[in-house]
């Protein structure tokens, strides 16, 4: 618990085995047009970790990753990376900072227009004074770790719904960077890509040894894969811990959340067998309620 903020860190309950904090948040607010997303938001993301930020729909978790990833600005709070404490307002602390961290964004966010080869040169061609020759070497060998080369021609509507998040893997990681930020990648995906993709994280977060960070709502994959997970819930990281932790804890929201599936599967075999079952209010339908009154 940090006593500062009174929010739960992440690391605490248990570390993987590098151990070393690389990221730490500490008190993060945000908000728009009034509304509050972000209520003093702590968190410390350990080195060589997988990390997960669990949470419902429009929890802030979106917007959470955003602002630690300089996509979006923070109303206030304080990031640490790497021992230092981040001023994104200096020119040379953004630049190391993309330099060091990459952003899978939620819809891969790949270039049409350009081929599976110049979409993962395009951050080498941004970000660094390589030789042309140098940047294609590096992007065959992105494409080729990622088991792509033999499509480096193609453009991405020629390549599968799989092969595309590859494709933005090996973007994000033709850097080599220390940290990759990933942003809901199993949006929209049926629950066999939702498993390959996590897979797909884990197998190259264990090969390439960066640090992952990943916000999403699925629970069971990310409970398969993760060091550690937080749950957002109203702006606030209501537990943090491992998996284990996450598993059998009691917490009323960590429950809800979890526990949902089989809440329902049980409520339907009511229904089947012709019982009246109550159903319960969304929570937020509850919240707006009380603050009406």
């Amino acid at each position: 618990m940090n006593a500062a903020t009174g929010h739960i860190l992440a690391g605490e309950a248990g570390a993987p085995p590098d151990g070393g904090v690389l990221l730490e948040v500490r008190s993060l607010w945000k908000g728009f047009g009034g509304r509050t997303v972000l209520a003093g938001v702590g968190l410390a993301v350990r080195r060589g970790s997988i990390f997960s930020v669990l949470g419902p729909s429009g929890a802030g978790k979106s917007v959470l990753l955003k602002c630690v990833a300089n996509i979006e600005q923070p109303d206030a709070g304080t990031m640490v990376f790497d021992g230092s404490v981040l001023d994104f307002r200096l020119r040379r602390v953004r630049a190391d900072f993309h330099r060091r961290c990459s952003f899978l964004f939620q819809g891969n966010a790949l270039f049409d227009s350009l081929t599976a080869l110049q979409n993962v040169a395009l951050p080498l061609e941004q970000t660094t004074p390589l030789p042309r020759a140098d940047i294609r070497k590096r992007a065959m060998d992105a494409l080729e770790q990622l088991e792509l080369h033999e499509h480096w021609d193609h453009y991405p509507s020629m390549l599968s719904g799989g092969m595309q998040k590859r494709l933005a893997l090996a973007r994000a990681i033709v850097t080599q960077p220390e940290m990759v930020f990933f942003d809901e990648p199993t949006a929209g995906l049926d629950p066999l890509r939702r498993n390959a993709v996590f897979s797909m994280i884990a197998k190259y977060q264990s090969l390439f040894g960066f640090t992952a960070v990943i916000v999403t709502h699925d629970v069971t994959e990310a409970l398969a894969v993760s060091n550690l997970v937080a749950l957002l819930y109203h702006g606030e990281i209501c537990f943090c811990g491992t998996p284990e932790e996450f598993a059998a804890s009691g917490h009323q929201v960590v429950e809800a959340f979890r526990d949902s599936p089989q809440a329902l599967r049980v409520a339907l075999g009511s229904l089947r067998r012709g019982e009246d079952i109550a159903v319960d209010e969304d929570p937020e339908d509850q919240n707006l309620g009380e603050e009406d009154q």
